[in-house]
């Protein structure tokens, strides 16, 4: 019998934060190696617990959850992401423009079948998590990536963007709060951003999940509800904000011209028909947690578990020699710079292998985020203060006799 091909589409497709630097850290694992993984965003892993009111409300409705709910999700669930989105400025939106799944990244996957043709060009950002790009991929799509300029606190490069337009470019994707950078966009790079989308017809994708996960007395913006004329689809969930990660409890919300709302409910109900229901146990906890500010917020503040974990990080890295970053100011993740003359590094990939290896700590290279040039790393900020300092310590021990061969 002759060799079975599998779809060329699946050639790109990558998720490095469960690669191979990942399968070699379960491996040590499994040898009683303590390696400290800060490869992935998942807060229950290092002591977060789930707020109370998700606690109650599952409690108390968990009946409510065995039979198949509504395809697009719980009326009681939608009416509450849309209450909490309109809170927010976006205009014109009923609980009919939205739709929960299976975390965004199942609703990434049916927007991107919905919206996407073969040869349609998308343009996402450099550095990104790579669902976005994997998304494209497996849709036929071609994802172009911009770039997002460390020297202007991660924003969008918009001459960079301009400079990537085609006749074939059928979307902008921004991620605000962004991962893997924590960059918060200010109102005037929105504003920007859907000039672009205006002028050349494009949609516009909003990733926004990190979006009550803020620091420093930063506040953010909601893109559609800057651009109530232009096709937007808004997506967010409760997996970061709510510690709630294996819930898997995502949404998106659908705005814009009439006629591109009614079009693409349409054609995302056949996807959410196909299949029957999003995991109803997690919808019967967005109206609570929606409506729980606080037990997000002391995360963030002075004091907070984020908040100090986020200074822990920082106040180490700025002791290592070769080593600067842009601070974020959202989300749990910093995207430092690695000075790749200094330790002759040309793979990231290696570096970071070379890392775990030398110091039990894993982290995934800037490349896991489609960044092009072997020059940076991500770092989750989860565990304790005291023990993510001390993993920066071991990192800093690590590098003063480092040169990659």
């Amino acid at each position: 019998m002759s060799e079975i091909k599998m779809a060329g589409r699946m050639d790109h497709v990558h998720s490095d934060i469960r690669g191979p630097i990942f399968v070699e850290a379960n491996r040590m694992a499994a040898q009683g190696i303590n390696v400290l993984k800060l490869n992935t965003g998942n807060p229950a892993t290092f002591g977060f617990p789930m707020p109370d009111s998700v606690r109650e409300s599952l409690i108390k409705n968990a009946d409510r959850a065995v039979a198949y709910c509504d395809l697009k999700g719980m009326p009681e669930a939608r009416e509450a992401i849309c209450a909490y989105h309109k809170s927010k400025g976006i205009q014109g939106i009923t609980p009919d423009c939205i739709f929960i799944g299976n975390g965004v990244s199942e609703i990434a996957s049916m927007t991107a079948t919905a919206l996407f043709d073969y040869d349609d060009e998308i343009l996402i950002p450099a550095p990104s998590y790579s669902l976005w790009t994997n998304a494209t991929y497996i849709a036929g799509a071609k994802p172009v990536l911009y770039l997002c300029d460390e020297k202007s606190d991660w924003y969008p490069d918009i001459a960079d963007i301009r400079s990537k337009i085609t006749a074939k470019t059928k979307a902008l994707l921004l991620i605000n709060p962004n991962n893997p950078t924590g960059a918060v966009y200010p109102e005037e790079i929105l504003l920007k951003l859907i000039d672009i989308a205006r002028e050349h017809n494009l949609v516009l994708l909003s990733d926004e999940i990190y979006d009550r996960l803020l620091m420093d007395g930063y506040t953010h913006t909601s893109t559609a509800a800057l651009a109530p004329d232009v096709p937007v689809i808004t997506f967010n969930g409760l997996s970061k904000s709510h510690i709630i990660c294996g819930f898997r409890c995502g949404w998106m919300c659908i705005s814009g011209p009439d006629s591109f709302v009614k079009t693409m409910v349409e054609t995302v109900q056949k996807l959410a028909a196909m299949r029957l229901c999003g995991n109803a146990l997690s919808q019967l906890v967005i109206p609570a947690a929606l409506e729980d500010f606080e037990s997000t917020r002391a995360m963030m503040v002075p004091g907070g578990r984020l908040y100090e974990q986020r200074e822990a990080v920082c106040r180490e890295l700025d002791k290592i020699p070769g080593i600067t970053y842009v601070k974020n100011h959202a989300a749990f993740y910093l995207f430092p710079k690695i000075d790749t003359e200094r330790f002759n590094i040309t793979s990231d990939k290696t570096f970071a292998m070379d890392v775990l290896h030398g110091t039990n700590v894993l982290f995934i290279p800037g490349s896991g985020f489609d960044w092009a040039e072997p020059d940076h790393f991500r770092l989750v900020m989860l565990p304790e203060p005291d023990v993510i300092a001390d993993a920066i310590q071991r990192i800093g021990k690590f590098l003063e006799t480092y040169r990659q061969a």
